[in-house]
């Protein structure tokens, strides 16, 4: 589980960033920053700003560094650190493929902290980069490149913020609506959940999980579209086809938000892993071999995401995240 970070002095320091990679001449190649202040050559990452979840701060530092208008693919994995001072760092990376409509809008200008960006060949990133954890990131992009898997799709589980306790509810369950911390919840993982660049969102018919994914929607501008199979209702009695509805939308490969209930999200996240296929890089973030899957036990306002192949006719789990809302 991704958290959000302490303060000032409590706890690692948390930065975030990515691996930007497009295809070029028929070549895999990704983007390297040239730190002025520092001297060195690094991908482009920063800390984590309070109130932010670490998603969205990977999307935003990578905007404020080199202009682009990315979103997140699969974690390629987290590398920890010693600062000097003794203090230490924890960075998360994800992939981030940058299509042409993207650079084509990017306008970058040199700074004080960031005078050149290069796209270089996976090859010369590996000799050019300053840090050694940088290069194991372009090698861990490489291993998803070699098995086809560099491009992704998500289907995220979302569960609805803090509610309104049934004990003191006068009323259907479904009409329970969220206490002020869901909705501090709500909108805090908006912002995460954009990062990934959802193009639809299901929610239950619950009115807590409505009033979650509403500051997605209008933050997005797109539709939720209510769905009886994520009710908690239809689950326990025995009436939701949650196999059927992950099968569809393995079948679309197209990143979706599905925000449900605490009883019905381990059956969702089953059925993805059964359907989509072994995990590939288990490795990159929890280990699932024989234990609890990431996110298999999410807290109100919690996030799973999911990531499959996009491009192999079975899909594959590539890799499985979780994280929470930055206030809590």
């Amino acid at each position: 589980m991704i958290s959000a970070p302490g303060t000032e002095g409590d706890g690692p320091v948390v930065a975030a960033g990515g691996v930007c990679w497009r295809i070029a001449d028929g070549e895999p190649k990704v983007l390297l920053v040239h730190r002025a202040a520092r001297a060195d050559i690094s991908l482009p990452k920063g800390k984590v700003d309070p109130g932010e979840t670490v998603p969205e701060a990977a999307v935003r530092e990578i905007h404020e560094e080199t202009a682009l208008a990315v979103k997140l693919g699969a974690p390629l994995g987290t590398v920890r650190y010693q600062l000097p001072g003794g203090r230490d760092k924890e960075v998360h990376y994800w992939s981030a493929e940058v299509d042409e409509h993207a650079l084509e809008l990017a306008r970058f200008t040199p700074s004080d902290e960031i005078d050149a960006l290069e796209w270089v060949a996976l090859g010369t990133a590996r000799r050019r980069l300053s840090y050694e954890h940088d290069v194991e990131m372009v090698d861990r992009l490489q291993s998803r490149l070699d098995a086809h898997q560099a491009r992704t799709f998500a289907i995220i589980l979302v569960r609805h913020g803090k509610a309104v306790d049934p004990a003191g509810w006068d009323g259907p369950d479904a009409s329970r609506p969220l206490m002020h911390r869901g909705t501090v919840q709500a909108a805090s993982i908006a912002r995460g959940l954009a990062a990934f660049a959802p193009e639809k969102i299901f929610s239950s018919t619950a009115a807590r999980c409505l009033s979650t994914v509403r500051p997605l929607a209008e933050m997005t501008g797109l539709e939720v579209k209510v769905s009886s199979t994520l009710s908690q209702d239809a689950f326990e009695g025995g009436r939701a086809d949650v196999s059927g509805l992950i099968a569809k939308r393995i079948q679309r490969k197209k990143t979706v938000v599905l925000c449900s209930h605490g009883p019905v999200l381990p059956r969702l996240l089953a059925e993805l892993v059964t359907q989509g296929g072994a995990v590939q890089h288990s490795d990159v973030m929890e280990d699932v071999s024989g234990g609890a899957l990431p996110g298999a036990d999410l807290g109100t306002g919690e996030v799973a995401v999911v990531h499959l192949s996009s491009r192999s006719s079975s899909p594959g789990v590539v890799a499985i995240e979780s994280f929470r809302p930055a206030s809590t």
